[in-house]
Order: C-alpha cells, then sequence, then structure tokens
C-alpha cells in the first residue's frame, strides 16, 4: 500500500486562504486487488515512481545476461559438434593438400611393422624387435643396409655375425632404407643362431677355428643369486626368481647370454631425410651419418663401444671390438683403403669404424657437417660426393676432429677376393685366422664359397640349416 501527500491552496471570495493535506491510499503492483484507485500528483517530474525504474533496469539487465549465455551455449555446441567431425573425419588424397605425404608413409610403415611384429617395436615406439637378448650389453653394432643389398647377401652377413660370437658380447643394429623387406630373413637367422646353440652346445665335434662355431662363447657361468640389468630394447619384463634355498642360489650355473637384434628405418630416425635439399638422390651410405645422432643420442648412456659397419661388405670371423676397449671413451679407430694409383694414396676406409661410444657420437655429428659442406662445394662444380673422401677430409681437419681422438692405423681390411688360400679347407686357416672381420671385395662366388664351408659340417647340414 503506497501513500502520497499534497499540498493544496484555496482562496474563499479573495478574502481568506487555508492550507491542508490530502492523503491517497494506492495498492502496490503485486496487490491482488486490481481494481483500487492509484493517484498520481501531476506536479512530480516524471510520471513512473524509482521502484518501476528500478525493476525495469534490473529486467532489461537480466534479459541481457540470458541471451548473453544462450550465445556463449549455442557457439560451445556448435564447436563440439565441429571437432567431433574433424576427428571423425578421413581425407582422401585431393583433400588438405598442406599434409606432407612423408608422414603418411611413415604412418603406413609403422603400421606394417607393427601388424608384422605383434607390436615389438625396439625403442620408445620405434624400431623392430627381432631378437631380444638375455641381458644388457656393452657393446653395440650398428650395420647400414643399401639399396642394392640381396636377400643372400644380408643372409651371409647376419650368419658369419651370429657364428663369429659378437653377438655374445654386443647387440646389434640394422638400419634399412625398408625395414619390411627383410625382416623375414633376418628372424630365420636369428631361429638358426639360436638352434645352432642348441645342437653344439652337447656335442664332442672339434671346433673349426675359422668357420665353425664356438658355443663356449654365448655360455656364461654366474651365480643363481646374481641380478643382470634387462636389455634396453622391447618392453620391460619383471623376473621372478624361484631359488628360496641359500644353498641354491649360491651355485653357478652355465646359461646362454647373447645380444639383442633389432632393425630401424631411416625414416624413423631422419624423417625429414634432412640431406634431401642438398642433394636429388641420397644414397643411405650418407643418410646414415644424419641417423646415428639421434639414435647414438637416446641410448648414449647404455653401450661403451660402438661399431658401425657395412652389411653389404664386411664379413666378420672374430669380434674386432677387442681392439678399442682399453682405450678412452672418445677415441675412434679408422683403417685405411689403399689405391693402386703411381702415388699411392690412401683415403679412409668408411665401411668399418670402431671407437668409444662418446667418440663414435662426435664423430657422427661432425660427419653430417661435413658432408652439408661438401656437397654445397660440390655442387657448384656438379660433382658427386664420395663419402670416403668426406671422411678422409674430415680425419685430416684438427678442427673437426677436436672433440675426439682420431686413431688411424696402417692396417686395411683384408679383402676374401684377395685370399687365394680360402678355396682350400687346410690354409684357409692358416692365411686369415689372424682376421676378425674382411671385406667381400669384387669376388662373385665368395659367397658360395663360405656357404659350402658352413655346410661341410655334418651337424649344421642336418639340424640347423635347411637348404644345406
Amino acid at each position: 500500500m503506497g501513500l502520497i501527500s499534497a499540498k493544496e491552496t484555496k482562496n474563499t471570495n479573495g478574502s481568506g486562504r487555508g492550507m491542508g493535506f490530502l492523503l491517497v491510499f494506492f495498492p502496490d503492483h503485486n496487490s491482488k486487488n486490481p481494481s483500487s484507485p492509484i493517484t498520481v500528483d501531476n506536479n512530480s517530474p516524471s510520471s513512473s515512481s524509482p521502484a518501476t525504474l528500478f525493476r525495469s533496469r534490473s529486467s532489461r539487465l537480466l534479459l541481457s545476461k540470458a541471451q548473453s549465455t544462450i550465445s556463449i551455449c549455442i557457439l560451445l555446441l556448435f564447436l563440439t559438434l565441429f571437432l567431433f567431425t574433424l576427428s571423425t573425419f578421413e581425407p582422401s588424397s585431393g583433400t588438405f593438400p598442406a599434409v606432407s605425404p612423408r608422414s603418411h608413409r611413415r604412418f603406413l610403415l609403422n603400421r606394417d611393422v607393427v601388424r608384422r611384429s605383434s607390436n615389438r617395436f625396439a625403442l620408445q615406439g620405434m624400431g623392430t624387435l627381432f631378437l631380444r637378448g638375455t641381458k644388457s650389453m656393452h657393446d653395440l653394432v650398428v650395420a647400414h643396409i643399401a639399396s642394392d643389398t640381396t636377400p643372400e647377401d644380408l643372409r651371409l652377413f647376419m650368419r658369419l655375425l651370429h657364428r663369429s660370437g659378437v653377438t655374445s658380447r654386443s647387440d646389434v643394429v640394422l638400419l634399412f632404407n625398408s625395414v619390411t623387406r627383410f625382416g623375414g630373413l633376418i628372424e630365420e637367422e636369428n631361429d638358426s643362431f639360436l638352434k645352432l646353440v642348441d645342437a653344439h652346445r652337447n656335442s664332442s665335434n672339434q671346433i673349426d677355428s675359422v668357420w665353425g662355431f664356438n658355443p663356449t662363447r654365448f655360455m656364461k657361468k654366474q651365480s643363481k643369486k646374481e641380478t643382470t640389468s634387462e636389455p634396453i630394447w622391447g618392453k620391460k619384463t619383471h623376473r621372478v626368481s624361484n631359488f628360496n634355498d641359500s644353498a641354491l642360489n649360491e651355485t653357478e650355473s652355465a646359461e646362454l647370454t647373447h645380444g639383442s637384434v633389432v632393425g630401424f628405418d631411416v625414416t624413423e630416425l631422419d624423417p625429414e631425410n634432412s640431406l634431401s635439399g642438398f642433394m636429388d638422390h641420397v644414397p643411405i651410405s650418407l643418410r646414415r651419418w644424419a641417423c646415428y645422432p639421434m639414435l647414438l643420442g637416446r641410448i648414449r648412456r647404455s653401450f661403451k663401444h660402438v661399431m658401425l659397419v657395412d652389411a653389404n661388405t664386411g664379413l666378420f670371423l672374430g669380434d674386432p671390438l677387442t681392439r678399442i676397449r682399453n682405450r678412452s671413451p672418445e677415441s675412434v679407430l679408422f683403417f685405411s683403403t689403399k689405391h693402386s694409383s703411381s702415388k699411392k694414396t690412401s683415403e679412409i676406409n668408411p665401411a668399418v669404424l670402431i671407437g668409444g661410444a662418446k667418440g663414435i657420437r662426435r664423430l657422427a655429428s661432425a660427419m653430417h657437417t661435413e658432408i652439408v659442406r661438401a656437397t654445397m662445394v660440390q655442387h657448384k662444380k656438379k660433382n658427386s660426393v664420395s663419402e670416403s673422401v668426406v671422411l678422409s677430409q674430415l680425419v685430416g681437419n684438427v678442427h673437426m676432429t677436436k672433440d675426439f681422438e682420431v686413431v688411424v692405423t696402417s692396417e686395411s681390411v683384408a679383402e676374401a677376393s684377395s685370399l687365394a688360400e680360402l678355396r682350400t679347407r687346410n690354409s684357409a686357416a692358416s692365411s686369415i685366422k689372424n682376421h676378425d672381420i674382411i671385406q667381400r671385395g669384387n669376388s662373385n662366388n665368395i659367397m658360395a664359397i663360405i656357404m659350402k664351408r658352413i655346410c661341410s659340417s655334418e651337424l649344421d647340414s642336418s639340424s640347423v640349416y635347411s637348404y644345406c
């Protein structure tokens, strides 16, 4: 109920003046009696009351806030629908041309690797684990496989690698242009190696010093209570010991010990092909130097010694890493390659490099930089870049080699094609028994000679290698 007070002045016959008050009662707007009269003073400056103005402004403010809230909700709804549509949309080859086809190929490659190897990633979601070792190793062999490598060439390399005993103390990393090309062959040779150990472990046959197999290198005696660290490759497993008797824990037993065999595609370690901007075609012999920094950087605290080898030409007869185990971690051993020219100049052999893990890692970074520099210089002369020439220039540059120790040996890696005694059984041991690694050379029948010698063992031909 409201109350309005008004002042009124009257004149009566001009002789008198009076004053009075007029009281008018009126209902509120929310009154349930709409027929009650409302009296408004005509002399007020506005026809609306302060309460009415306040309620009108509040209504407009609430309406504005409601409209803003509804607009934001509608915007969030459309944004959610848009993101959901993008997440479920599969573009065709003509859609979104800005997407690089290299990433699509890399996805397909990884999907093929996953399907073939049952999710056996080698390291941090990359690579393929072909054979997981029994424990962590201190040495690493990194072998690059050229595009023109045949299955027979790689089979010979893997077979001699296992038979030489290198995998008893080293892990093996293979660099491919296409890992799916040789996956089945590598797994077959790994299976043959395990059969070879089982066949020779209980055999009394004499061991040939050159082409034969010595299983004692892979049988290491260790106490049952000794704990060995697991390999860095593949998923981690938890070993549970079932030996509760202290007497059993103190006994020693000969257990099979071998390293891991893993493979990486070069597109995984060098996805952008960093050298492609400097040359039209990048062979794996050069691109491997762009892969080493990422690979060796991820495993920098896992290995003490590293060997880089060309799987297309290198053949293992022993363990070449024994040459570097007593040297500093920064040292790198280089072999020379002699040319039959009048000047008798020698160059560094890029097919076999051995050194400490730190030295090899620094060499790889320096070599990558030197390849880029040499490519830019040779591009002006329209000449191709030779890996051997670039490596020789790098070794001769004291400024580029200040971060690692250069050890150049006058010894060259012997070529199997130059060993005439290789064809006979008795003289073969006398000619190459002192070599731990040789190169294939230019002989086309060297593989057949070696394979025939391996198959001459009755034990190997009957229970290990089916083709013999």
